[in-house]
């Protein structure tokens, strides 16, 4: 048994729940706690429904009972976020698949998943599946992983999931899906072989949950992949309606959309000016080691021909690392020769997710790279 494998089963020993219901409970009480306190708000009403706008401050809701209403409102606030993007591929209707919400649901571990991309929930979903056991085969239409960054981190992270047994098919052309021969699955035919698998998870994208909303009777615009265009005050160009989350495209991660909602009451309600064009992007991938990243990447210092400083440590030099067995990865900073602001910074390694807001904390306070450099020589002893 793989180590997150037992790392599942003794969790779920403790909670006493059977390993296919724990993710149930603990989404179910997530979710249920969000519905209790809204409806617990005083001078809320919700409404449950599919909501369409029918002009311009005006919606027509209707139920899955069959009941509708029609509501109208001076100050309206999209927030239906994404889900998954399905490629237009032949046979797509014919053959199982399953999506980042879908595959939650197994309740066994698939003999061989095939996951079309190359990205984040690609890799988050393939090192799990392998480590709980499934063959893991990746198809990617680019040369390499993580297009959006470094090629020192994509080249680092894949070989770590090779390692670990993850194969990886890079250039490939998909031309059509169909059912396979054996165990029910699917045969994925690409430009040049075809590949059978025992499940299939397309992890191609997000689109925005706004085709079905009746933007057009309101004169919403969207861009082209359906994004909702706003300001950085996250304001439609409707007086009075604004789109926060992943639905405007300003940063599909639960905490920017918290920070849009953050945003939005401060200039609504607290007659704040505060804009989204000022806080600095910062996300992360749970891989294991999970990778971090915050403000811009080498790859966009080096094309805007800024004068930079750069500078990269492999994680194996940091005393904590190799004592506990955990010397995968690397850390990289880059900082603005003239300002000796910090530009940017990523880190790939065990715990990278969380001391990355060592950098989050420095470059919000607009400080010198030396402010972190001089408390981080002061505080070495007691840290290791």
């Amino acid at each position: 048994m793989s180590r997150a494998r037992q790392q599942s089963a003794a969790m779920c020993a403790r909670h006493g729940a059977p390993e296919g219901t724990r993710k149930d409970e603990v989404i179910g009480g997530s979710r249920d706690g969000v519905e209790k306190w809204l409806r617990g708000t005083k001078h809320l009403t919700v409404f449950e429904g599919h909501a369409r706008f029918t002009a311009l401050h005006a919606l027509h809701i209707e139920a899955s009972d069959g009941t509708t209403r029609d509501i109208d409102a001076d100050r309206i606030f999209i927030n239906t976020g994404t889900r998954a993007a399905m490629p237009k591929l032949d046979g797509i209707e014919h053959v199982p698949y399953l999506t980042n919400s879908t595959i939650l649901e197994l309740t066994d571990v698939p003999e061989h998943l095939v996951i079309l991309g190359g990205s984040y929930i690609a890799l988050e979903f393939g090192q799990m599946f392998r480590r709980f056991g499934s063959r893991v085969t990746l198809l990617g239409r680019g040369k390499r992983i993580l297009s959006r960054e470094d090629a020192d981190v994509a080249l680092a992270m894949q070989d770590v999931l090779e390692r670990e047994g993850g194969a990886f098919r890079f250039g490939t052309q998909i031309q059509r899906v169909e059912p396979a021969k054996w165990c029910g699955g699917v045969r994925i035919v690409t430009d040049n072989a075809s590949i059978d698998a025992s499940h299939l998870l397309f992890a191609t994208g997000r689109t925005p949950n706004t085709d079905d909303l009746g933007l057009q009777h309101a004169g919403i615009a969207v861009k082209g992949h359906g994004m909702i265009e706003v300001d950085g005050q996250l304001r439609t160009r409707i007086n009075g309606i604004w789109a926060l989350g992943d639905v405007n495209g300003r940063g599909a991660f639960t905490h920017t959309s918290w920070n849009d909602y953050e945003v939005i009451t401060a200039n609504v309600l607290d007659g704040k000016s505060r804009n989204v064009d000022d806080r600095i992007m910062t996300y992360a991938v749970f891989v294991d080691p999970p990778f971090a990243r915050v403000g811009r990447s080498e790859e966009e210092v080096r094309r805007d021909g800024r004068d930079a400083l750069i500078a990269t440590m492999p994680i194996s030099r940091v005393g904590r690392a190799p004592r506990r067995g955990e010397t995968d990865g690397f850390m990289k900073a880059l900082v603005d020769a003239r300002t000796q602001r910090i530009l940017g910074a990523a880190i790939y390694c065990i715990e990278g997710d969380e001391a990355i807001h060592t950098f989050v904390d420095i470059m919000n306070a607009g400080a010198r790279y030396t402010t972190l450099q001089r408390a981080s020589t002061s505080t070495r002893r007691s840290a290791n």
